[in-house]
């Protein structure tokens, strides 16, 4: 039983050490201006949040993939509208948003 509680208490310190920061994933997305053309609910000129964890559900590529493309810009997933390069956004900070976005957006 002991050996249950260890694992068990390891089990939750470790899924908590990956759990998504939403407060600074959202304060990184306001201060990059990523809200001025998605929200997490519902398309703006580009595709709500929770669509885009939709679409990439399961994909084991998906952060990879995403933080790429939030640093090098994209265009044709969504339609036509591109999404601009985001240069000054460091790697740690675009990979802190997707993690968000990937996790489905939950408000801080």
């Amino acid at each position: 039983m002991k050996q249950f509680v260890i694992a068990a208490l390891m089990l939750g310190a470790a899924a908590s050490a990956h759990a998504v920061d939403a407060a600074k994933a959202q304060e990184i997305a306001n201060k990059n201006a990523c809200m001025g053309c998605h929200q997490v609910d519902k398309k703006l000129v580009g595709p709500a949040y929770k669509d885009v964890a939709a679409k990439y559900k399961g994909d084991k590529n998906a952060l990879a993939t995403l933080t790429k493309k939030v640093k090098a810009g994209g265009s044709g997933v969504w339609g036509p509208v591109p999404m601009p390069a985001n240069t000054g956004l460091s790697d740690a900070d675009a990979k802190t948003v997707v993690e968000w976005v990937l996790a489905g957006a939950p408000a801080k």
